[in-house]
């Protein structure tokens, strides 16, 4: 199971950044394949869009994000798929999907923590532009802020399934950064994503959601979920589905008080096929509970979750 070593989780940006030669003393922290779809563009040189994947690539696997002491084999898998819609003078306009993932103790298997999009992945960029890491109240690129936005978040989302709120400092990062955004001087489409109220599946919906206190309870879940339940299931299966089965209710009452919550959406969208699998193997009463709570908050998924109950 991979260990962290903790030294400090920066909370102020002017630790970040760190020099070449300091970064040789820890591993980064991420493992990101970067994909760039290009095929919806026609008639534009398609160099521009390798440079943009390699560039994006290496700023994301080779920036130091926090603190951390990590290991090669401990850093945490993450891709992202970055799909163009459309060029216009150096402005793209494009759809981001991205995944993350952690391995389970004593198993061969992997769980997914993030699965989300992002339709409003817009930027300037202008081939061989140099990616380079700002600080929060500095900052002047779109992109840059997206990327060590989401660096932040897969981190953070890491972090909170080996110890509870261990995410913290990632996700006071990713809301400095949104709050500079809200104020930066970015053109309108590379506004959209940012604002408090444009909508309640954006970048500022996600982290309001995680830092909120009313949704403490779901942040320790996420944590028994994966520490308490998944690690646990290679030595007794039973043990580890009855604690995950403990806390569904936190997820329907969450639901219950704020319906329109995202939160709750990414967990359910990374998780759906990995929790009909687990209950799929649950006892008669697991398995008709999981059924009924994860159809009330996730109805447009029953198909998927009709599988629990089907043997």
């Amino acid at each position: 199971m991979k260990k962290m070593t903790l030294l400090l989780l920066c909370i102020g940006w002017g630790l970040f950044g760190m020099s070449d030669a300091g970064m040789k003393c820890a591993a980064q922290e991420l493992n990101c394949t970067v994909t760039i779809n290009s095929e919806m563009i026609q008639g534009t040189n398609k160099s521009v869009f390798n440079t943009l994947q390699q560039s994006i690539s290496e700023f994301m696997n080779q920036t130091r994000f926090t603190q951390m002491i990590m290991t090669d084999q401990e850093k945490i898998e993450c891709s992202m798929l970055i799909l163009v819609q459309s060029v216009t003078d150096d402005f793209f306009k494009c759809e981001m999907t991205l995944q993350s993932k952690r391995p389970v103790y004593n198993s061969s298997y992997s769980t997914p923590l993030l699965n989300l999009k992002d339709g409003n992945f817009h930027f300037k960029y202008v081939e061989y532009d140099r990616l380079e890491f700002e600080q929060s109240n500095q900052i002047t690129s779109n992109l840059m802020a997206m990327l060590e936005y989401y660096a932040y978040l897969v981190i953070g989302f890491d972090l909170d399934s080996f110890e509870k709120m261990g995410g913290n400092p990632c996700f006071q990062m990713c809301e400095a950064i949104v709050n500079s955004a809200q104020s930066a001087a970015f053109d309108q489409d590379e506004q959209t994503g940012w604002k408090a109220f444009e909508s309640n599946r954006n970048r500022y919906a996600l982290i309001n959601n995680i830092l909120d206190e009313a949704f403490h309870d779901y942040r320790e879940y996420f944590y028994t979920y994966h520490r308490l339940g998944l690690d646990q299931m290679g030595n007794n299966a039973g043990n580890g589905r009855a604690r995950i089965a403990e806390g569904l209710p936190i997820l329907r009452s969450v639901y219950r008080a704020r319906p329109a919550t995202y939160i709750i959406n990414v967990f359910l969208d990374a998780k759906n096929d990995e929790l009909t699998e687990i209950f799929k193997k649950g006892t008669t009463e697991e398995k008709k509970n999981a059924y009924d709570i994860l159809t009330a908050i996730d109805p447009t998924r029953e198909s998927t979750y009709s599988k629990i109950t089907a043997n």
